[in-house]
């Protein structure tokens, strides 16, 4: 039972942290309605999957050094909740803000494990 407990700890916030990103991706192809031309598109593709690109990069980072991932995660749910705040938008912050934080706790909970292994 705890092998599968650790398989779980581990293998939980990688596979929600790529759906999430998967997910912010989604909100991307919105730059195809818009920008006229072909570079315009690319770039404003590029534009609005830099959130997505950073996400990938902590992740990456955070599949060995699961306290990368707990801390940005965390750190991202709260900076998006309190943008989201200041423009008065709280109750939809908590829809996108809300995995993110349980995704930092999960990588938090197995960096806790691997140190208390160890």
């Amino acid at each position: 039972m705890r092998k599968n407990q650790s398989k779980f700890i581990y293998w939980t916030p990688r596979v929600l942290s790529i759906l999430f990103i998967l997910f912010l991706t989604l909100f991307s192809f919105d730059v195809f309605d818009e920008a006229p031309g072909f570079w315009q598109t690319a770039l404003a593709l590029l534009i609005h999957n830099i959130p997505t690109l950073i996400l990938l990069a902590v992740l990456i980072i955070s599949w060995k050094y699961e306290i990368v991932g707990g801390i940005t995660f965390i750190l991202a749910g709260l900076l998006h909740t309190v943008s989201s705040a200041v423009r008065n938008q709280l109750p939809w912050s908590l829809i996108v803000a809300g995995p993110v934080f349980f995704i930092g706790i999960l990588f938090l909970i197995g960096w806790r494990k691997k140190i208390s292994q160890q």
